[in-house]
């Protein structure tokens, strides 16, 4: 936590914090000595004037103290905010940064809690510690001080208070630790069964098992809740041992007091003034025992937040071109490249090697489990080769960085995803200074232009959050003109046509062929039809990871029996 504090927070802010609250506390220590003079030398005496005189300079340090307070609280509040805008605004940088391995690794539910509640945690604490933790102490050894300059005749029953209020605090502390560390797990788990239910609530109605995931999210709810009222009502108990511990040390300090004073030895107002200073000394000790809480709770926050920050990621990327020419020789090459996810014992390519030209359409078919969508996120980097190398533009693709390399790859997942907004302004996605006939033409390519110009606003229609508002069809062909408005060398399509119907595709495989912009560069495309990878100059036929057969449909129709095999599953024999 204190490397997040050094690098996040504004330490002129701070100094300004401290100074205030150190206005403060010398104001609050001062009007107790004051109340002891107006006690003794004002009531006792009844003098009118003097009481005037004390009254009129406690309100002028009551000002003071409250101005200081202000100025206090606002450094704090404004600093512990601003870090969290930070921290949240370095994670959310460093997630996108992530390949597809670091982000498994964490997992999604988990980076979401740290983002929120890890971070929220950081700021509480942050507003504590400058206000409460610097605080305590000043005020613990001023009205120490303070109580001992007054009568230290008196303070020998903090010899007893102290000591009981310690180990107070030292069993709630030693209960209350661990469970704030298992409380913030239990925030992910959570997380994660409501985020599931969220996105997966088509799935777990079409399988009626909403009764089972009620039941799921009511155990992760009630683990929560049970941790969380256990740990509260540990904490709470503090509140009440303060009280009896104060009213102890008061009783105490009445006591002795009175027999003082009832000799003569010592005045009513250093009783008041003591009493004051007193439930100062405990006061802070409570302070203090809030902070060393809720601290560990935060630390372990802390810890979360910098496995983020900190994580190194499996790619390590290039130095940023100012040069990048997105079209200049576009050329796709995979030279005898190997590649296995971490963890696995059988690799999931092996020994792949093939070469395209500008122009040129790949495509790439094969049972599931083949091989197919990992073979095309090596070209975008999503993963490293184990052995081998990509090469994009005749550069291997671990030589470029990855702003650059994504500048020459228009890439459209197998699921489609939209972002709210417009559909103006998902366009703009793939090129941000698009114009209206340019996102036209990209949408009149992916055959979705009759379907935009018909709905209200045309392009400024409102696309809902992951495109809810638009079939499985529409969306796949709404992220299709998304990628083609880009100005690419390579086109890479993860069968993005599947939800498309046989004459839509068959248009729009016509129309990226007819393309010039596009013919330009390279169409590389996944696939389970044959009928959408016929045309393609080159297809590569996976089979368990391995290249059953390359060449032209002619080609592997005659003689690669895995291309045969798919090609009789899905036509019939005079269609073949």
């Amino acid at each position: 936590m204190i490397r997040l504090m050094k690098k996040y927070l504004d330490w002129w802010a701070v100094l300004g914090a401290v100074i205030f609250l150190g206005i403060q506390v010398m104001c609050d220590l001062y009007l107790p000595n004051l109340t002891s003079k107006l006690i003794d030398n004002g009531v006792a005496k009844g003098d009118t004037a003097y009481i005037w005189h004390v009254g009129g300079q406690m309100l002028g340090i009551a000002f003071v103290g409250l101005i200081a307070a202000l100025f206090n609280v606002y450094f704090a509040a404004t600093q512990a905010q601003k870090m969290g805008m930070r921290i949240r605004s370095n994670i959310f940088k460093r997630v996108l940064s992530f390949s597809n391995k670091e982000i498994d690794d964490l997992g999604t539910s988990s980076l979401i809690t740290r983002t929120t509640n890890d971070v929220l945690q950081i700021q509480n604490v942050v507003i504590m510690m400058l206000r409460m933790m610097i605080q305590a102490p000043l005020m613990l050894l001023g009205a120490g001080f303070m109580a001992f300059t007054t009568e230290r005749r008196l303070t020998s029953v903090f010899a007893v208070s102290i000591p009981l209020l310690l180990i107070a605090i030292a069993l709630v502390m030693g209960s209350a630790v661990p469970l704030f560390k298992k409380l913030q797990k239990q925030i992910d788990k959570i997380n994660l069964v409501f985020r599931e239910g969220l996105t997966g609530v088509r799935v777990i109605r079409a399988f009626n098992q909403d009764e089972f995931e009620q039941e799921r999210f009511d155990q992760a709810n009630k683990d929560y809740t049970l941790t969380g009222i256990k740990v509260f009502s540990i904490v709470s108990l503090m509140f009440p041992i303060m009280t009896l511990i104060l009213n102890g040390t008061n009783m105490g300090i009445v006591w002795f007091g009175g027999k003082l004073i009832g000799s003569m030895d010592m005045e009513v107002g250093k009783l008041v003034s003591f009493m004051t200073y007193a439930a100062m000394v405990l006061f802070s000790f409570m302070m203090l025992s809030m902070i060393f809480v809720f601290i560990p709770r935060a630390q372990a926050a802390a810890s979360r937040i910098n496995e983020v920050l900190q994580k190194e990621n499996s790619i390590v990327d290039a130095p940023v071109s100012k040069q990048v020419k997105p079209q200049a020789q576009a050329s796709l090459e995979y030279d005898q490249v190997s590649f296995r996810y971490a963890g696995a014992e059988k690799r999931v390519l092996e020994d792949l090697s093939f070469k395209m030209k500008a122009g040129q359409t790949l495509a790439v078919i094969g049972g599931t489990g083949a091989g197919k969508s990992t073979l095309i996120n090596l070209i975008p980097r999503l993963f490293d080769v184990e052995t081998g190398a990509v090469k994009v533009n005749g550069q291997d693709i671990r030589r470029l960085s990855q702003a650059d390399l994504h500048a020459q790859i228009a890439f459209v997942q197998q699921k489609a995803v939209l972002f709210k907004g417009t559909i103006r302004s998902n366009m703009q996605f793939g090129k941000a200074d698009a114009s209206d006939e340019e996102i036209w033409q990209a949408l009149e390519i992916a055959q979705a232009k009759d379907f935009v110009s018909k709905l209200d606003g045309g392009l400024d229609a409102v696309v809902e959050q992951n495109g809810d508002n638009f079939s499985g069809g529409q969306k796949q062909r709404l992220a299709i003109a998304r990628a083609l408005i880009k100005d690419a060398s390579i086109y890479v399509f993860d069968d993005s046509f599947s939800a498309l119907d046989f004459k839509t595709d068959a248009k729009l495989r016509q129309a990226l062929s007819a393309d010039e912009r596009i013919s330009r560069g390279i169409v590389v495309i996944v696939a389970q039809r044959i009928s959408t990878v016929t045309q393609a100059d080159k297809i590569i036929v996976l089979d368990e990871g391995k290249v059953a057969g390359m060449g032209t449909h002619e080609e592997l129709k005659q003689t690669n029996p895995v291309y045969q095999e798919i090609l009789h599953s899905q036509l019939r024999e005079e269609e073949v």
